[in-house]
């Protein structure tokens, strides 16, 4: 016997009572079917409702041939009657979003003439996939359309039209149906086949929201939030944009001006700093002129500084060049022998020894160890002359 299916009735309803038909262990739950139900099952790229029957939690819902299974933390005895309550906070989340995603769908497909070929409602946002390239531009512009409707605070229709009212009604649907088709029309935004729960008036979606809209293979991915997802997540950028603000000392819309000057002076401040590191790197290098073979210990510096530095004094030295940069026992190490000899025999004794990472080619090398710097004098000690 089939499940009744509360939730079609009234996508608001939230208690209800209903008779326990089977309790059956599941791994360490329990699935329950009831004999009607408002718990909505995973399904149309909606997730399932979670709740209480009877204070017992409700986990997942599943459907398999008209027949819902409640899995429960706890069972309930067949042939009891039991009061369910929707998690309504998760539910009425979950129709914001799908009744979001629709509208947006809907008017998305109708100015490109592509198709929705992909839906997933996650935990954080909603991601929908179109079979055509959508530059940003074009997607804001469909996000206001969007928004203009739900301010309009539409009627949502919800319909099970015959097969001949079917074959001539205008509708999207991922996939070919058989049997009865329900069919969930925004009047003037989308007509959508679609089994999932939906909010009875578009001014309940609030607010619609698009975060990106990426290339993902024949056409776009993007990812939306909408409802009090949409609101959480402008209230927060607000939040962030206001204390960058405040750090920058200026207002929250001026932070992106005040963030490329600070990146402007960052860039000079590097080529100064590059330009003082060759010129010191250019007088240690000099100091080694000729004298073979060279261990040296630096400050920590960045990894290219590093590298820099032992490409000056193996200019100079006509040896090896093994400079070591950090503290303790953490460095980064960078080897670069003059004559471009192959040193990947040595670079691979170093790292066993002194607990390395890292290598390269052509008389170069370079990564980082775990070693102490007495530690790393006395591996060269007993491998260059240094």
């Amino acid at each position: 016997m089939e499940t009744e299916k509360l939730y079609y009735q009234d996508a608001y309803l939230q208690k209800f009572t209903a008779a326990v038909i089977s309790c059956e262990p599941f791994k360490d739950a329990w699935k329950v079917v009831l004999d009607r139900t408002a718990f909505y099952p995973e399904g149309g790229g909606q997730p399932a409702d979670h709740g209480t029957l009877n204070g017992v939690p409700v986990l997942d819902v599943h459907d398999k041939a008209g027949v819902v299974f409640h899995t429960c933390a706890a069972p309930l005895d067949a042939g009891q009657t039991v009061e369910g309550a929707i998690d309504w906070a998760r539910r009425f989340d979950h129709m914001q979003q799908h009744s979001g995603e629709h509208i947006l769908s809907g008017i998305i497909c109708r100015r490109f003439q592509c198709d929705n070929v992909g839906f997933h409602l996650g935990a954080e946002a909603v991601t929908i996939d179109f079979n055509t390239e959508i530059t940003w531009e074009q997607t804001l512009e469909a996000e206001r359309e969007a928004n203009d409707f739900i301010c309009r605070d539409e009627p949502v229709n919800i319909t099970y039209p015959t097969p001949e009212a079917l074959a001539a009604l205008d509708y999207r649907s991922k996939k070919e149906l058989t049997g009865q088709v329900r069919i969930v029309a925004f009047p003037g935004a989308d007509c959508c086949a679609c089994c999932g729960t939906h909010v009875q008036r578009s001014g309940a979606i609030n607010l619609i929201k698009i975060l990106s809209c990426q290339k993902f293979r024949e056409g776009v991915r993007m990812e939306i939030v909408c409802g009090r997802r949409a609101a959480a997540y402008l209230s927060a950028v607000y939040g962030q944009a206001k204390a960058i603000g405040q750090q920058l000392s200026v207002k929250p819309l001026e932070t992106l001006a005040a963030v490329e000057r600070l990146e402007a002076e960052l860039s000079a401040a590097k080529a100064r700093i590059a330009g003082l590191e060759q010129t010191a790197f250019q007088a240690i290098a000099a100091e080694h002129a000729g004298t073979g073979d060279v261990l040296f210990f630096q400050p920590p510096m960045k990894p290219d500084s590093v590298r820099r530095l032992a490409d000056a004094i193996a200019q100079t030295c006509g040896g090896l060049a093994a400079v070591f940069s950090g503290e303790g026992e953490h460095w980064t190490y960078a080897l670069v022998h003059s004559g471009g000899t192959d040193i990947a025999a040595l670079v691979k004794a170093m790292n066993t020894a002194l607990h390395g990472r890292g290598g390269g080619r052509n008389g170069f090398a370079q990564g980082s160890l775990d070693s102490s710097a007495e530690t790393i004098r006395g591996f060269w000690a007993s491998h260059i002359s240094v």
